[in-house]
């Protein structure tokens, strides 16, 4: 059967990971000389209070291959092929680190994954091809399927400031808007694995209503899009924007409302709200 492997910046519910038995490599944060494995060490609720009383911000690592080769051992001895699904290489150095550790095992049939995306929606392809490979399906079959899903993937979000985004390197096209951002309220998104600027808007308060006709509009119908809303400790409005979709959209069940990992704060910045789906 084939095994698939992630990391932490996929908002994996830890229901699927146990159940699927899905090895998540852990992002590292670094804050001054203290290092922490994301989700073991450190989890996201404590990193955001950290957060908002430091003077000195965080940094990010690529889980070093170290770790990709620890799990592709538990793997590759039972000859399974093994999926490593990953965001975008555009703001990751994951893909790399799992590529140096797949050249530990050539005869292993190890397939690196870069979805172009980050958080949820990567979460979303996880699942699926968990269920994929549950169900019998192989490998080629897996891939060709993703392929599809990463063309579909869109990711909108609202940032309160892009400082953060900046400072980290992730701003991407992004950057254009900076020496403005007192003017506007910008809605960005993953374009090609960057991030983008979508549209612009006065306030946040017509930002957050342009981001939901953004996303009714592109949304594939129903069950379908695979919709969750993201958020950096804004829980209340990310209960109400899912809310808000569901009853727009017609689901049959409210979205996920997931909390974004330090990994995606720190460059994010807190505050951060977003939404992940699969369109048209």
């Amino acid at each position: 059967m084939v095994r698939i492997i992630t990391d932490t910046t996929a908002v994996l519910e830890p229901e699927v990971a146990s159940r699927y038995d899905i090895p998540v490599i852990p992002q590292i944060i670094h804050w001054g000389e203290e290092s922490y494995r994301e989700g073991i060490d450190i989890d996201t609720a404590t990193f955001i209070q950290r957060l908002s009383t430091s003077k000195t911000l965080p940094k990010t690592s690529a889980p070093p291959p170290e770790l990709f080769v620890e799990a592709f051992q538990r793997l590759a001895t039972a000859d399974h092929p093994i999926l490593c699904i990953h965001p975008s290489a555009e703001v990751s150095g994951t893909v790399r680190s799992a590529t140096i550790a797949r050249g530990e095992f050539p005869n292993a049939d190890i397939r690196i994954i870069d979805t172009h995306t980050i958080g949820s929606p990567l979460g979303s392809m996880v699942t699926l091809a968990a269920g994929w490979a549950a169900a019998g399906d192989s490998a080629d079959a897996i891939v060709s399927k993703l392929d599809g899903y990463i063309k579909r993937c869109r990711v909108f979000f609202l940032v309160t400031t892009l400082e953060y985004l900046q400072r980290g390197g992730r701003i991407g096209g992004a950057a254009a808007l900076l020496g403005t951002v007192l003017q506007i309220k910008p809605i960005l998104e993953m374009r090609h694995g960057r991030v983008e600027p979508l549209e612009r808007e006065r306030t946040q308060k017509r930002a957050l209503a342009r981001l939901k006709e953004l996303v009714i509009e592109q949304a594939a119908p129903g069950n379908d899009s695979l919709l969750s809303v993201m958020h950096a400790g804004r829980p209340e409005e990310g209960d109400a924007l899912a809310q808000d979709l569901q009853a727009r959209l017609g689901l049959s069940q409210r979205p996920p409302v997931l909390a974004v990992p330090p990994a995606i704060v720190t460059h994010s910045g807190p505050g951060v709200l977003g939404v992940g789906f699969f369109a048209k």
